[in-house]
């Protein structure tokens, strides 16, 4: 059984301090420990997969410059295929300035560059590369129509679309029309469901609501509550791992690597993919940073066999 996964998305340098709270408009926090990271949605989830055993390859963009050549040479180490990853020098490297405070939450502000020139073209030059691939993993730090456009070319290849809808914005139906998989967190599904944040509506229905644009399966993260996976047979809520949370950065990340890496191994077995998936973000919690948080297949493995 092959176990390909191909990653299109945003690649950051992450720039992280620590708080003993986020600061409110105006206001300096003296903080603590300072780190520099790699990071990036995308950058994260390829990272990720390709710890968990995956043979991944990753789309990009990165600039010409330092925080490049630092990032392509990390991707390189974790045995990722690089061949798609575009060098830009008329754009910086993405940089991401995160503060994280005493309970291990987070505020993070992006400056994209080069990550939004990436472009349908740019994916479009990579299609023989995608079609090797059992699954596709998007997210949203990148220019929607190059989204749309990897999206359309996996369908068209036969390749199952993973779309972790973060950062929140709002998504066209013919987008949603090539996604497999939905992976928002409660907010993000009450969003691109239409339903204001203090919705009562149920999570389950919610992600009905979001099945009816055509999608197969929606898996909505609940943090530490695991995830509520919502599919043709209904809907069943897997419970997450208890561990001591210090930062949640690449959490979701973290999630949505595990989800793809398990689906691509078995493709029929939704519960277990999601099982995993939690293994994978709960770890990444119990440490600081992005990248550097990210578990490798057999601590996931251990997880598992002791929960």
């Amino acid at each position: 059984m092959t176990n390909r996964v191909v990653v299109v998305g945003s690649a950051n340098t992450d720039m992280i301090v620590r708080c003993d709270h986020i600061p409110q408009p105006g206001e300096t926090v003296l903080g603590g420990e300072f780190v520099t990271a790699a990071g990036g949605k995308g950058a994260n989830q390829a990272v990720s997969a390709a710890r968990l055993g995956a043979e991944v390859a990753f789309i990009a963009r990165l600039g010409a410059d330092i925080f490049g050549d630092k990032a392509l040479e990390g991707y390189k180490a974790e045995g990722i295929n690089t061949d798609a990853i575009i060098r830009d020098p008329g754009a910086p490297s993405g940089v991401a300035l995160i503060i994280v405070d005493s309970k291990a939450e987070n505020s993070i502000a992006v400056a994209p560059g080069a990550n939004s020139r990436l472009s349908p073209a740019d994916v479009e030059a990579a299609e023989a590369l995608i079609a090797k691939a059992d699954v596709m993993l998007l997210q949203l730090e990148i220019p929607l129509d190059t989204v749309a456009a990897a999206a359309r070319i996996a369908r068209r290849q036969g390749v199952q679309v993973i779309l972790n809808p973060a950062p929140a914005t709002t998504l066209s139906p013919e987008l949603l029309s090539f996604v497999d998989v939905l992976t928002p967190n409660a907010g993000e599904a009450r969003r691109l469901a239409g339903l204001p944040p203090d919705d009562p509506t149920p999570r389950a229905e919610v992600a009905q609501i979001l099945r009816r644009h055509g999608i197969e399966v929606v898996v909505m993260t609940l943090g530490a509550e695991g995830a509520l996976a919502a599919g043709p047979g209904g809907a069943v809520t897997v419970p997450g791992f208890e561990v001591t949370p210090v930062d949640t950065t690449g959490a979701g990340d973290g999630f949505n690597a595990g989800l793809a890496v398990a689906l691509a191994r078995d493709p029929d077995d939704l519960q277990r993919a999601v099982r995993y998936g939690n293994a994978v973000g709960a770890l990444t919690a119990t440490k600081v940073g992005a990248q550097p948080a990210l578990p490798r297949q057999s601590a996931v493995e251990a997880l598992l066999a002791g929960g």
